[in-house]
């Protein structure tokens, strides 16, 4: 095995009519940085694969490509499997019925964050957790109409990319299956 997986997380790809991003073509974007074993997940810009050169920059690289190739750049992130099971793990709102329902925000840095503003955005029966490498953010209403989830990156005053509990899951089923 040439790598441990590593994991990708784009931010705001495939939300708007500028910010197209095909998963073919990120694929064949990926490869061609030298990535091996690429598979993405949905169409939201999650993708697994190995790094055999093991670069420190890769989000960066990444992020640099899309930008060279689209007419925008997104912020990326990239994890290995275990600060993404730790990620998993960590989450209080683990249990919650619907996984759909909960959000985490994966944090790019560490921030001074405005815990107060989290609290005044949340509306009743809205839950969040801010955890040292994600927000975690229980929505039983959704996302679409929630001020926490709106405003939840200004408030952790660090760049994020939220995906829902299934989805982070499943991606990371993804990277698992990469080690067998």
């Amino acid at each position: 095995m040439s790598a441990e997986p590593r994991i990708l997380f784009l931010r705001g790809v495939n939300v708007g009519a500028n910010r197209k991003l095909p998963m073919v073509d990120l694929r064949a974007l990926l490869r061609g940085l030298g990535l091996e074993g690429v598979t993405t997940h949905i169409q939201s810009g999650n993708a697994v694969f190995r790094d055999p050169q093991g670069r420190p920059d890769l989000a960066t690289a990444i992020a640099d490509a899309i930008g060279a190739r689209f007419p925008f750049r997104p912020e990326a992130l990239v994890l290995d499997l275990p600060a993404l099971e730790a990620a998993l793990d960590a989450n209080p709102f683990r249990d919650t019925p619907d996984p759909a329902r909960v959000q985490i925000g994966f944090l790019a840095g560490g921030g001074a964050a405005d815990t107060d503003r989290l609290a005044a955005l949340a509306a009743p029966g809205e839950g969040w957790h801010l955890g040292d490498a994600a927000l975690y953010l229980h929505l039983p209403q959704g996302t679409g109409r929630s001020k926490l989830a709106a405003g939840a990156e200004k408030a952790v005053k660090t760049p994020m990319t939220m995906r829902n509990q299934r989805v982070a899951e499943a991606v990371a089923a993804l990277a698992r299956e990469m080690t067998c």
